[in-house]
């Protein structure tokens, strides 16, 4: 079976849920560094468990990847739905960027005060919630075509 790529959702759903897991690690990765310097000159130990905030946006390309096959393989079909995927990727996008930056606070948090992981997390779940929402409808939609 032979994908000619000529839906740009299949590019647009991956690539957009990718930016945004690339801007959310960042920002978070940023405010983690931030955190572990303040630890270090306080001689006080650097809290690993603050990588969990950094890691947390990479689950959207994950779904951006699992709905980009489902768009390719409707292209191969010869349905086309660039529109889902675009509008998808960058919900999913959106989603990441927006966990990081939740989780760059929840760093610095932490690294401040060495409480309340359970609650900051909770929110990256939620705000994680978004993304799964996303990738879950638009799935029992392209399952109808």
């Amino acid at each position: 079976m032979e994908i000619k790529f000529l839906d740009f959702g299949i590019d647009a759903v991956l690539s957009f849920a990718a930016i945004g897991s690339a801007f959310g690690t960042g920002i978070a990765g940023m405010a983690a560094v931030g955190a572990w310097k303040k630890a270090f000159a306080q001689n006080k130990p650097a809290p690993f468990m603050i990588l969990v905030f950094v890691g947390a946006p990479l689950t959207q390309t994950i779904y951006g990847m699992i709905v980009m096959n489902k768009i390719a393989e409707l292209a191969a079909a010869g349905v086309t739905v660039s529109a889902v995927g675009v509008i998808c990727g960058l919900a999913m996008g959106a989603s990441a960027l927006m966990q990081g930056k939740a989780g760059a606070v929840a760093a610095d948090a932490i690294g401040e005060t060495g409480k309340g992981f359970g609650n900051y997390i909770v929110v990256i779940g939620i705000v994680e919630t978004v993304a799964l929402f996303v990738m879950a409808f638009v799935m029992g939609l392209l399952g109808r075509s």
